[in-house]
C-alpha cells in the first residue's frame, strides 16, 4: 500500500546555488552511469525510486554512482566501517569556500591547481579533495591520523587518473598536532578545511546516532547502526567539536603566514561562543561565519585569517594571477 506522498520542492533550495545535488536524485540517470547501483534501487513507500538509506552498502553504492556521474571518479571504495559521507553536504562546503576565496577577488572565483587547499582529517573517502578538484581545479593536501585512511585515500587517487598529481595525502603521526608536520617549510595554502569530530565520547556518539535514526524512521531505535559508517576518530574526540576546533585555532596561530584562510565546519551553534573567544585570543584579524543548511540540519562554516587587508590583497596578487599548470 502506497502512502500519501509528501509535497517535495523540485530543488533543495537550502543547498548552494552551484551545488549539483539541488535536484532530487534521478536514479534512472545514476543507474545508467553506474549499473551496479540498480539492485539497490526500489520503490519507497510513496512509490518513488529510492534506496534504503539505512543500508550501509546501498549508501556506499549511491556515493559511487554520484562520484562517477558528477565528478569523474570511476573507482571509489572505503574500508568497512569507515565514514561514507553524504555527497551533497560535502559539496556545499566546497562551494561556500569558493565564494570565500572569491570575496577577495572581486567575486571572481579562483580556479586552477595553483590554488592550494589543505583538508584536515580527509578520511578514507577523500571526498572533499575529489569535489574541490573536480569543480574548481584546486590542488589538495589531505591529512589524517589514521594510516588505514591514508592507504585508502592513496588507492582512490592511484585508481582515478583525473585526480592523479592533484591530491596528496599525508599521515599525521602525532594526534595532538593539526598543522605541524603537515604544512611544510615554505609551503603555502590558500585555504584549509575541516569537518571536526562532533561528539565528545563514544557513548555520546552512539546516543546521537540512535536519536538520528529514531527521527528518520519515526519509531524507536535501540541499536546504533551507522548507515554512513564512521570510526572513532571520525565521530568523536575528547571535548568534541568545540575542543577540537579551539585546539585548531590555537595551533593555527603558528602558521599565520602560511595560509590565507583557515576554516572549519561548526555543527552545534552553542559551540560558537567558545570558538569566537579562542579566535579573539589568538588575534585573528578577520572572522567570518557562513551559514549552511541541508534538509533539517543547520550548520555553518567559521573562517578566519591573521593577515591584514593589505596582506590579503598582496597574497591574491602574488599567488592567484597565474595560469593553471
Amino acid at each position: 500500500m502506497l502512502h500519501k506522498k509528501k509535497e517535495h520542492p523540485s530543488e533543495k533550495l537550502q543547498l548552494h546555488t552551484r551545488n549539483k545535488h539541488r535536484a532530487r536524485y534521478d536514479f534512472n540517470i545514476l543507474v545508467r552511469s553506474y549499473p551496479e547501483l540498480k539492485p539497490f534501487v526500489t520503490p519507497n513507500k510513496y512509490g518513488d525510486a529510492s534506496i534504503d538509506f539505512f543500508n550501509p552498502e546501498a549508501v556506499k553504492m549511491l556515493n559511487r554512482a554520484l562520484l562517477q556521474h558528477y565528478y569523474n571518479i570511476n573507482n571509489w571504495d572505503i574500508p568497512a566501517g569507515y565514514l561514507c559521507p553524504p555527497i551533497p553536504g560535502r559539496a556545499d562546503y566546497i562551494h561556500y569556500i569558493a565564494d570565500l576565496l572569491g570575496s577577495l577577488n572581486n567575486t571572481t572565483i579562483a580556479t586552477g591547481n595553483h590554488i592550494k587547499c589543505l583538508d584536515i582529517g580527509t578520511g578514507a573517502n577523500c571526498v572533499y579533495p575529489i569535489i574541490g578538484n573536480s569543480e574548481y581545479g584546486w590542488s589538495f593536501t589531505g591529512s589524517d591520523i589514521d594510516a588505514t585512511a591514508i592507504t585508502s585515500a592513496n588507492k582512490i587517487i592511484a585508481e582515478n587518473p583525473s585526480v592523479q598529481g592533484q591530491i596528496e595525502v599525508r599521515l599525521q603521526t602525532n594526534p595532538n598536532d593539526i598543522f605541524k608536520n603537515i604544512i611544510k617549510e615554505n609551503e603555502f595554502y590558500d585555504v584549509t578545511i575541516c569537518n571536526p569530530p562532533f561528539h565528545s565520547s563514544e557513548t555520546a556518539a552512539k546516543a546521537g546516532t540512535i536519536r538520528k535514526l529514531t527521527n528518520l524512521k519515526q519509531q524507536k531505535v535501540t541499536k546504533p547502526a551507522l548507515n554512513f559508517g564512521g570510526k572513532q576518530h571520525e565521530l568523536w574526540c575528547i571535548g568534541g567539536e568545540e575542543q577540537f576546533t579551539e585546539n585548531m585555532i590555537h595551533q593555527s596561530k603558528e602558521f599565520a603566514a602560511s595560509c590565507l584562510w583557515f576554516t572549519t565546519l561548526i555543527s552545534k551553534s552553542s559551540n560558537l561562543h567558545g570558538v569566537y573567544k579562542a579566535l579573539k585570543k589568538v588575534g585573528a584579524t578577520v572572522v567570518k561565519t557562513i551559514p549552511m543548511a541541508q534538509g533539517n540540519k543547520v550548520s555553518r562554516v567559521v573562517a578566519w585569517t591573521f593577515l591584514s587587508t593589505q596582506e590579503q590583497q598582496n597574497w591574491v596578487t602574488a599567488r592567484w594571477n597565474k595560469k593553471t599548470n
